[in-house]
């Protein structure tokens, strides 16, 4: 017979793989037989204070509705940026009390740092009044910072995306006879993970991107110049690779918008392409160079068309493993992968205290940037490679993908239960 009834919920940014691991969590809730109901909650903790809850396994009945969860990107459960207060007793009962209301017994939350600090509280706060509730986090970022794992679901096809993306503007640019700079800016405030995945587009005769800056290694303006002065000279086409988060020494980023932080402390960034833009403009002394800054913006994290395969299926584990390990009574943890070989790629998971994730950022190691900083090494692609592998196969109608969609406008009545 069933017992209590699960919920799971989504934060943070989107990509192209935390659909899985809500596909994998409903088929192990449903496997088990262990589980009554799987809700969801509409919006992350937002939706769930507002009651925004709706009956995740009444939609979920065939395999080809699995499928489709899995290849399709974003979020279907909705995202949200609330901040649970560090202090504050009412929300937190208010938490409790609507997760009593609808009989759940398992709690998840798949997101980034600050969503890992989200299950963590609330673990806390359940043993704290003596609930029986367990709490577990299904990790997810493109930006790939999750401490505790050897890399985040969502990083693979977000890297796959990069890497290709950069080689196709690579080959729109060498069309030309005259000298060009082209500057693609990628996600990343404080980690590189991303922008390093873009030296995978170095194969087949490509040897762009000829420059990758990453917030780990002091940006050094005067030497960006010497390095594209001399570059164009050599090649007379060059791309360069920079995140977002790219710093000066003093530690200031380098396109700093002076905008407000967000309510996790996240400043916004953006504008760096065109800063590097200018200041080649201004002092790369070359006749008839031409430059362009590029923005891949949101295009990098919901790229379903290029998803990695091995994301996928290792994103749909993640959450089938907390699952597992939630029917385990074992709370205050995330689901974690640990690679034991690059070649062949083996890889086993596990679940780790969510103590040594919350509010932590895993940072490109110092040994895997080239010592000038502005490229990075040989362990870095070995790193990377296997994460891109797999074609993932979408269903498409009249040449289009077909996309999973939850009707988010009938939430659940706990008396329906």
């Amino acid at each position: 017979m069933a017992g209590k009834n699960m919920l799971i919920a989504q934060s943070g940014g989107p990509s192209s793989a935390i659909n899985a691991s809500v596909a994998g969590a409903v088929a192990g809730a449903m496997a088990s037989g262990r589980i009554g109901h799987v809700l969801g909650a509409l919006n992350g903790m937002q939706g769930l204070l507002e009651r925004k809850i709706i009956n995740v396994s009444e939609r979920m009945r065939t395999t080809e509705d699995f499928e489709l969860l899995i290849h399709t990107p974003a979020q279907a459960l909705g995202s949200s940026r609330y901040k649970l207060p560090k202090d504050s007793a009412d929300v937190y009962g208010r938490i409790l009390g609507i997760l009593r209301e609808y009989n759940v017994g398992y709690f998840f939350y798949n997101g980034g740092n600050d969503s890992m600090d989200t299950v963590s509280r609330l673990a806390a706060f359940f043993r704290e009044k003596g609930e029986d509730i367990v709490a577990v986090g299904i990790p997810k970022t493109i930006d790939n910072d999750l401490e505790e794992t050897d890399h985040t679901p969502g990083f693979g096809s977000a890297a796959r995306y990069v890497a290709t993306s950069v080689a196709e503007v690579y080959l729109d640019t060498i069309v030309y006879p005259v000298p060009a700079v082209t500057i693609v800016e990628i996600m990343g405030r404080n980690a590189g993970w991303l922008t390093a995945a873009s030296v995978l587009a170095r194969r087949d005769g490509i040897g762009a991107p000829h420059l990758i800056y990453l917030p780990e290694a002091p940006f050094d303006p005067d030497a960006f110049v010497d390095r594209v002065t001399q570059l164009v000279k050599e090649k007379r086409h060059i791309v360069v690779a920079v995140s977002e988060g790219v710093r000066l020494a003093d530690g200031s980023y380098l396109a700093d918008t002076g905008a407000a932080e967000d309510m996790f402390g996240h400043k916004t960034l953006g504008g760096v392409a065109s800063a590097l833009e200018a200041m080649v403009k201004e002092r790369v002394r070359i006749d008839s160079l031409k430059t362009r800054p590029i923005q891949f913006s949101t295009l990098q994290r919901a790229a379903a068309h290029l998803a990695s395969a091995t994301d996928l299926k290792e994103s749909y584990e993640c959450g089938y493993r907390a699952v597992e390990t939630a029917l385990q009574g074992v709370t205050d943890v995330m689901i974690t992968i640990r690679r034991t070989s690059d070649e062949p790629y083996l890889i086993r998971y596990a679940a780790t205290p969510l103590g040594g994730v919350a509010n932590k950022e895993k940072k490109v190691p110092s040994e895997w940037i080239s010592k000038d900083g502005a490229d990075v090494t040989e362990a870095m692609v070995r790193y990377l490679r296997p994460l891109v592998r797999g074609e993932a196969t979408e269903k498409m109608v009249d040449g289009l993908p077909k996309f999973f969609r939850f009707d988010m406008t009938k939430p659940v009545d706990p008396a329906d239960l």
